[in-house]
């Protein structure tokens, strides 16, 4: 097995859902689905395997920007939506 790395693997990247910015967010959004992608299948070969096929396929990307997007809605809760640091 293939295991990939400790850091890989952290579900919250930074320990915390705070950021600076909504850009940052949606980066540590994107960083998280991933992660948990990895702590649900932490075999790099397999993940590389199934890649070639849901790369390809609509559907399957669509609902991987969902996951992103349900993240983005935590972390933006976390955040009070930035409203401290814009207006």
């Amino acid at each position: 097995m293939n295991t990939l790395s400790k850091e890989d693997m952290v579900l919250v990247p930074g320990g915390t859902l705070i950021t600076n910015t909504p850009e940052e967010g949606r980066a540590l959004a994107i960083t998280m689905a991933r992660h948990t992608i990895h702590n649900i299948q932490p075999d790099a070969d397999i993940l590389a395997c199934g890649r070639r096929m849901y790369s390809v396929n609509p559907d399957s990307l669509i609902l991987a920007s969902q996951v992103v997007a349900m993240e983005f809605q935590t972390i933006a809760a976390a955040n009070n939506y930035w409203r401290a640091r814009y207006y």
